[in-house]
């Protein structure tokens, strides 16, 4: 009975060892059908959720320019936007890899707006479906002000500082004129980045761009018509176009991210959803760091 009861456990691990590596051979190699060698590849780089580092994005975008079977790139955006230095490291992560000589075509999801319109305006093409919410071309810091509450229940907040700005937002009195003159320069000087960096890659003149970047959403059937995005369509869409760019005939074989390293991102990455461990903006503390984004969120650059 004990054999028949090992042997069963022993079918169902082979079982299940077996479909695991089926299906990661299916996530490393690419499409089902992809020849996972040779020349006439585009690869799939994503940024999905808030964009509060670079490093990853970045690693997969040298990985596939350094590799001689990859002829273009699509880095999928799905994004509301994130933290403005993030950002702009992958933005400048693309500039690079079209100074190589690989092009890039940015395709958006469903939300492509702010952080992740800016750095989808350095590809050579960018694709959007009609409905995507894009644009939001704007920068954001939200600072919370408790000082009554802070009263009501008998918080007091004794501040030793050096530097006579060094507590600026703090959450225990408002901020005083000239604080707010100095985050509103900050945030203008970012936001003069931003509208810059639209204008460089879009081929626009600036003075058209200032028009659009008062910080509204956008449909991607809009962004076509303001010239904020180049053509409509989905994912395969620009998986086309790269490849038409890459000069590469036919349908392109596809290339996905190799996934690394803790359990959770095996598990999120297996099951296919970004969304189930990704992390919780309620989780990013008191920070108050200036975003591209949407103001439903207080810490990025978002929509």
């Amino acid at each position: 009975m004990r054999r028949r009861t090992w042997g069963a456990v022993g079918v169902t691990t082979l079982v299940f060892v077996a479909c695991f590596l089926v299906i990661l051979g299916i996530r490393i190699l690419g499409e089902p059908g992809a020849a996972p060698f040779g020349r006439g590849r585009v690869a799939i780089v994503e940024v999905d959720g808030l964009i509060v580092d670079a490093e990853r994005v970045i690693r997969e975008l040298e990985r596939a320019t350094d590799d001689p079977s990859v002829r273009a790139i699509v880095v999928r955006v799905q994004s509301p936007g994130g933290v403005v230095a993030p950002t702009q490291e992958i933005h400048a992560a693309i500039a690079r890899v079209r100074a190589r000589g690989k092009p890039v075509v940015a395709s958006m999801g469903s939300v492509a707006a702010s952080g992740g319109y800016y750095l989808s305006a350095a590809a050579d093409r960018i694709v959007a479906n009609p409905g995507t919410l894009t644009g939001s071309i704007g920068v954001i810091m939200q600072l919370a002000e408790l000082q009554e509450l802070l009263k009501k229940v008998g918080v007091h907040y004794d501040i030793v500082k050096a530097g006579r700005y060094k507590d600026t937002g703090n959450i225990s009195r408002p901020l005083t004129p000239e604080e707010r003159a100095i985050l509103q320069s900050l945030l203008d000087d970012m936001y003069d980045q931003f509208v810059d960096a639209v204008a460089s890659g879009r081929h626009l003149a600036r003075s058209a761009v200032l028009t659009l970047a008062d910080g509204r959403v956008y449909s991607g059937r809009r962004a076509r018509e303001l010239g904020l995005v180049d053509q409509l369509g989905g994912l395969d869409d620009a998986v086309r176009l790269a490849g038409e760019l890459g000069g590469i005939s036919g349908k392109p074989r596809v290339l996905r991210p190799r996934r690394p390293t803790r359990l959770t991102d095996w598990l999120e990455w297996l099951l296919g959803s970004s969304s189930v461990l990704s992390l919780s903006p309620g989780l990013m503390g008191g920070t108050t760091l200036p975003l591209l984004g949407a103001a439903k969120l207080p810490l990025y650059l978002m929509d």
